[in-house]
C-alpha cells in the first residue's frame, strides 16, 4: 500500500505489514517507509529490502536490546523493522565526508544489516572489506544480507575467501519468503533474491 505525501507530491509513503504465521499467528508489525520520486535510485525501496526485512522480523527475538548498523542502508527498512523490534539501530550509507565518526568503530556490534549492497561488481570488494573489519572488531557478529541476482557470471566467493569470511546461503522459506508478494507489498516480485549470513571463518 502507498500513499502519496499531502503537499510533496515527489514523496510517497510505502506501507509494509509482516507476518509471522507459525511463531506468532496473529502478530504483525506495520511500517510506512517515505519514498523519494527521484533518479536517485537509493530513495526507493528494493525487492532485497522486503526480503532482509522479513528475516530480520521472524528473528526479532535476538534484536532486542543488541546494537544494530545497516550499511547502505538507503530507505533503511530492514533497519527500521530492527529498531521496532527492539534494537538499538544506526544506519549509514554514502556521505561527503569518508571518515567514520570515531564513536561508530567503538560500538559493541551484534548485527549488521546490508541488503542489496552488491549492486555493482565493482564495489563488491569494498563491501567485504569494510565487512571484514567489522567483524574483525566484532568477531561475534554476523551479516545478514540480501542479494538480488542480476547476473549469473557474478561471485563473491573468491572475495569471502581474500578476507577470511565465511558464506551460509539461507532458503527463503525458512522465513516465508519465498513468494512474490511479502509485507502486503509487490515486492519482491519475480527478482530473484538470495539470503546470506556472513561471518569470520572459524568466528
Amino acid at each position: 500500500m502507498q500513499q502519496t505525501e499531502a503537499g510533496n507530491p515527489n514523496i510517497v509513503h510505502k506501507v509494509f505489514t509482516f507476518e509471522d504465521e507459525k511463531k506468532t499467528p496473529g502478530e504483525t508489525l506495520t511500517v510506512s517507509i517515505p519514498e523519494v520520486l527521484d533518479p536517485q535510485y537509493g530513495m526507493y525501496v528494493w525487492p532485497c529490502a522486503v526480503v532482509l526485512a522479513q528475516f530480520v522480523w521472524t528473528h526479532r527475538e535476538e534484536l532486542s536490546g543488541k546494537t544494530v548498523l545497516e550499511i547502505g542502508a538507503g530507505v533503511g527498512l530492514p533497519g527500521v523493522v530492527a529498531a521496532r523490534c527492539g534494537a538499538r539501530l544506526f544506519l549509514s550509507d554514502s556521505s561527503e565526508n569518508p571518515s567514520p565518526p570515531t564513536s561508530c568503530c567503538c560500538q559493541n556490534w551484534t548485527w549488521f544489516l546490508g541488503s542489496d549492497v552488491f549492486y555493482d561488481p565493482k564495489d563488491f570488494e569494498d563491501v567485504l572489506v569494510t565487512i571484514a573489519f567489522l567483524l574483525r572488531k566484532n568477531p561475534r557478529a554476523r551479516f545478514w544480507t540480501t542479494y538480488q541476482v542480476r547476473s549469473a557470471d557474478w561471485s563473491i566467493e573468491v572475495l569471502l575467501q581474500r578476507w577470511d569470511l565465511d558464506c551460509v546461503p539461507v532458503p527463503l522459506d525458512q522465513f516465508h519468503a519465498d513468494r512474490p508478494e511479502l509485507a502486503g507489498s509487490s515486492l519482491p516480485g519475480r527478482h530473484t533474491v538470495q539470503m546470506m549470513i556472513i561471518s569470520r571463518k572459524n568466528g
